[in-house]
Order: C-alpha cells, then sequence, then structure tokens
C-alpha cells in the first residue's frame, strides 16, 4: 500500500510517499520500521499506544485501532499534529 509520511518523519524515509505490506496497521507499521528503522518509535510509545500527536487515515478516514485491517490498494496517511504555542 501506498504511505504519505508527514515532513518531520521524511529525514527516515526520504522526501515521496513510501510503500509498505502488512494485513493491519500495527503490521504495515513494523514492516514500515523494517525498512526506515526507527520510524516506529516516532508514532507508536513503549505500550503499543499510538504517541498524542500521531494520526491515521486509510483512504481518507481516521482509524484509532492498530488492529484495523488494511488492504493492498489502500493508502495510508500518517499525520503529525503541530503544537506550541
Amino acid at each position: 500500500m501506498r504511505v504519505v509520511v508527514p515532513s518531520p518523519l521524511r529525514s527516515y524515509t526520504g522526501p515521496r510517499p513510501v510503500e509498505a505490506e502488512g494485513a493491519t496497521l500495527a503490521s504495515a507499521l513494523a514492516d514500515l520500521d523494517r525498512r526506515y528503522p526507527g520510524i516506529r518509535f516516532r508514532m507508536i510509545d513503549e505500550q503499543d499506544r499510538v504517541r498524542p500527536h500521531i494520526r491515521f487515515f486509510v483512504n481518507g478516514e481516521q482509524v484509532f485501532d492498530l488492529d484495523v485491517p488494511l488492504h493492498p490498494g489502500d493508502e495510508l496517511q500518517i499525520v503529525q499534529a503541530l503544537s506550541g504555542g
């Protein structure tokens, strides 16, 4: 599936969308981490929870569950929220 990576994480992947495989969001993130070591930790914490500043969208719909099923033709967008004052 096609994965659109936010600018702050492109130091791992480069500027273009990348590819990942996986039957679930969790397995797709694991595949991304195999291809781009360290990227998963920037999105998922030590308790396997999505970090507060990260959002995932599959085919334009926000998903919250790491066990959500994915399909080869899906598009996964990773969005990093901005914060600060």
